[in-house]
């Protein structure tokens, strides 16, 4: 027989989802707005290093801070 304590435990929200959910939101808001400037911007190798390279936002945002092209 299962004790009570295992459902307890199956039901409830586990902590790592806490950090990992807001993680997985960020990188992909970053990754889609990186991703629609390189596109704009004809920036090809950018693009593909955003689509394969998944760096939990790093890399987006340090592409849209630092090197996506700016209007003048």
């Amino acid at each position: 027989m299962l004790s009570s304590g295992y459902f307890y435990h199956m039901y409830t929200f586990p902590p790592t989802l806490a950090w990992i959910a807001p993680l997985v939101l960020i990188e992909v808001v970053l990754k889609g707005v990186a991703l629609w400037q390189a596109g704009r911007n004809n920036q090809l190798y950018w693009f593909i290093a955003l689509l394969v390279v998944n760096s939990v936002g790093i890399l987006p945002a340090i592409y849209l801070i630092f090197f996506q092209k700016r209007k003048r």
